[in-house]
């Protein structure tokens, strides 16, 4: 509609161009003014421009000038509508043409005020020492060096180069683009410097997070302003020079909001969360002004300090000066409410703006996430207008975090169908929910798809959950393939290594990887120390463990935890040291825990000794009675014993206190799909087949010689029942199905949930023979390698 009405009026201008008035001009320059200033719509603005095209009045090269910087003024004129009029301007001076620069420049258009620049000078048009400052300025805007640089050399060609106003834009525009070099070049050689000049070198290098050289040109300034200071400020707290920013921002003579601002900023960056509250009711009992940008620092703060009552004060504050509506401040109020477990605080705020970006839905599912709202998550992911890379990261790593695993691989697979790559985030996750479902096939698949990407970064946290993923899946060498390509190695990626060698019966290696480690200046840690003892454990090596955990303390200065006198007492349980284990027990500078003593019940039952175990095992159930596997373990201590009248009281207590047995579990991925056994399971689609195998399996391990330890099944039942019953233990299952789906000589790969008993591992032994297949076993504590008729344990486990 504009456009068209200004066609209109084209037609008109140019036949009153191609003649003379015939009357006289009934407008002029103090009637322009009059006009311009009550002029408030659209429409009045037309009367104005229509009577000075038909008076003529618009050659008046300064009237119409002043009717085009008007209408680059106005609200409701649209710079398409300024720049026809400027079109239809013959012989436009230098002020119309920098004036429709500058208008394109402030409506963000800086690359079209460049274009308009070059028709100038095509048009000869004579630019002057107003139009330079400009166009730098368009290209400091865009971070254009290259443009920048051309249009420098005009500047010096047309010798604008002594304008100060001219120098400093060059200065600004090189310092933003990152070359503090020309910059300062520039600085160097100016004739002329002003505050603007100084402040603008400075801002260049608190870009670049350069403390040294900013802090020598901060002294060298003939005089410091407030801008200058608060430059400084803001480096110091960016690159965690705090105590500096806190000394300058005290011997400041004059401070203005950003300077507060700043160092409220520089302290919530830093993580001093308290001394950015502090300060900021000093600046609010100093009556300064709050804008949005300090009140996002300070409830940051608050949500990291958990101190919700204190956050909802500041929103009461921000109501009442009116600022609650900005974008950014209504995100930090729901990060920091769904952050502190308002969840429905946080809901109520979202549900009620009218101010959403991509940063508020995001937040809300990442509030949702952390208070458990798996579902509510969901659902606001599925009818976001647009999802980002962070929407995909807060669902995917979501549900691993809530072990929803099959749903963070499954949801992974949707992403991949749209435009958004996974960053290493993302990548973190998808690994770790296959290192869980054991999903091999998918995790290389992620592997590969790192590789041929060579803009994800191969970081510490990325590579370590590489290793784990190969390590807890049995691939070694894969494993240590990543371990050795990565660049960096933090001691989580040492830990991982140690542990993963000493879970897959690698233990002398694992043990060389702690020298190793300690050798390359890495410094151990608990975790370290965890894995070491674990590794002792897993072969027996109990001198070796107590050198390990005495040199904890006299050598490293870690004092043992729970966890690690639990390692000792099972290291020392599983080598038939009960009495010694019960006595390190009693002597813990701490109490012990129920994994503790679980270790003690568990050798026990190995070893036979039914005295301790009944005592350790009654402990245990006063200690925790909802713990299904320690009523087990007494359960079958009693069994084999044959004292069926204390099993069926144990099995009273569980079923009295709702204590329900964990069901045995075993996972296999057969052609990149993950398939689930459940003990005694009849409801898999192949299940039919897989009963097939089991009959053949069955005759085959009888040919070698298999008799089925039946002291295993802790019920009082004949001895046909109690092998039928162990023959359809959820490992088997999942070896049988593996017999059917996964061609030799790919190993057959299964991951359980609890410790794999007796039977079962020698069952696995002898199939392994029989069918000439190697197979691998995780169980709840490590790897079990089968391959001829042998395991990786040496039957120590």
């Amino acid at each position: 509609m504009k456009l068209s009405k200004l066609n209109q009026l084209s037609s008109a201008i140019k036949s009153k161009f191609n003649q003379k008035p015939t009357f006289k001009p009934s407008i002029t320059l103090s009637i322009l003014e009059s006009h311009l200033h009550n002029c408030h719509s659209l429409k009045q603005f037309n009367q104005i421009l229509s009577q000075m095209i038909l008076t003529g009045f618009i050659t008046d090269t300064f009237a119409a000038s002043r009717v085009l910087l008007f209408s680059t003024d106005l609200p409701f004129v649209s710079l398409d509508y300024s720049l026809q009029i400027f079109n239809l301007i013959e012989n436009s001076n230098g002020f119309m043409w920098n004036t429709m620069m500058k208008a394109y420049i402030q409506s963000n258009s800086a690359q079209k005020a460049l274009l308009l620049y070059k028709l100038m000078v095509k048009n000869n048009a004579g630019p002057d020492n107003y139009t330079y400052p400009l166009v730098v300025q368009a290209c400091a805007v865009r971070l254009l060096e290259f443009e920048g640089k051309e249009i420098h050399d005009h500047v010096l060609k047309l010798g604008f180069d002594s304008d100060v106003y001219a120098q400093n834009t060059l200065i600004n525009m090189y310092a933003v683009c990152g070359n503090i070099r020309d910059a300062r070049k520039l600085f160097d050689e100016s004739p002329v410097l002003d505050s603007v000049s100084w402040n603008c070198v400075l801002a260049g290098y608190v870009q670049k997070g350069d403390v040294e050289e900013a802090k020598l040109i901060f002294d060298q300034m003939p005089q410091r302003n407030i801008i200058a200071s608060n430059s400084m400020i803001v480096l110091f707290g960016k690159m965690g020079h705090v105590k500096e920013a806190w000394k300058l921002f005290n011997v400041m003579g004059e401070k203005d909001m950003v300077s507060w601002s700043a160092l409220i900023s520089g302290f919530e960056k830093n993580g001093m969360y308290e001394e950015a509250l502090f300060m900021f009711i000093e600046m609010n009992a100093n009556g300064m002004m709050l804008d949005e940008v300090v009140v996002v620092s300070i409830l940051s703060a608050c949500a990291h300090l958990s101190i919700v009552k204190t956050g909802k004060m500041i929103h009461g504050l921000v109501s009442r000066i009116g600022i609650e509506s900005y974008v950014n401040l209504q995100n930090a109020l729901i990060h920091m409410y769904s952050g502190s477990g308002e969840i429905m605080d946080a809901q109520k705020l979202f549900s009620g703006s009218h101010n959403l970006d991509q940063i508020s839905w995001n937040s809300m599912i990442s509030g949702y996430m952390k208070c458990g709202s798996v579902e509510k998550a969901r659902a606001l992911f599925d009818i976001m207008p647009e999802k980002d890379i962070v929407s995909w990261s807060a669902m995917i790593s979501g549900y691993a975090q809530h072990d929803r695993f099959s749903d963070a691989l499954a949801l992974f697979h949707e992403m991949q169908l749209g435009e958004i790559r996974p960053d290493e985030t993302i990548l973190v996750s998808v690994i770790s929910a296959c290192t869980h479902l054991a999903a091999l096939d998918q995790g290389k698949w992620v592997h590969a798809y790192i590789r041929k990407n060579n803009n994800l970064e191969v970081n510490v946290i990325l590579g370590t959950t590489l290793l784990d993923m190969y390590m807890k899946c049995g691939c070694v060498e894969n494993a240590l393939e990543v371990f050795n390509g990565m660049k960096e190695k933090g001691v989580s990626s040492w830990n991982a290594l140690i542990i993963g060698l000493a879970v897959n019966g690698l233990v002398e290696r694992s043990l060389e990887m702690f020298s190793e480690m300690k050798n390359h200046g890495v410094i151990p840690n608990e975790i370290t120390f965890m894995g070491v003892l674990g590794a002792c454990r897993h072969m027996g090596l109990v001198d070796e463990g107590r050198c390990h955990f005495t040199s904890m303390v006299e050598e490293h200065g870690i004092e043992p935890t729970v966890k690690h006198y639990g390692c000792m007492v099972d290291l020392l349980g599983r080598a038939g040291l009960l009495k010694e284990a019960e006595q390190l027990i009693q002597s813990m500078p701490m109490a012990p825990d129920a994994a503790t003593w679980g270790a003690l019940l568990g050798a026990c039952k190995k070893h036979g000794d039914t005295g301790m175990g009944e005592r350790v095992g009654r402990k245990l159930i006063e200690l925790q009675p909802d713990h299904d596997g320690f009523h087990v373990l007494l359960s079958n201590i009693y069994a084999s014993k044959g004292e069926w009248g204390d099993v069926l009281e144990v099995r009273g207590m569980m079923k009295q206190k709702g204590v329900v047995k964990t069901p045995g579990c075993s996972l296999i991925e057969a052609n990149g799909v993950v398939h689930e056994f459940l003990a005694g399971d009849k409801t898999h689609p192949w299940i039919n087949k897989v009963e097939q195998m089991l009959n053949e399996m069955a005759k085959r391990l009888k040919m070698e010689g298999y008799a089925p330890e039946t002291n295993e099944v802790c019920l009082d039942i004949d001895e046909e029942e109690k092998e039928t019953t162990l023959f359809r233990h959820s490992e088997k299952l999942a070896i049988a199905f593996g017999l059917l789906t996964i061609s030799p000589p790919t190993p057959i790969r299964i991951m359980k949930n609890l410790r794999i008993c007796n039977d079962c591992h020698t069952a696995a032994k002898l199939i392994s023979k029989a069918y000439a297949r190697e197979i691998v076993v995780r169980d709840q504590h490590r790897f079990h390698r089968f391959k001829k008729g042998a395991c990786s344990c040496m039957d120590y486990w």
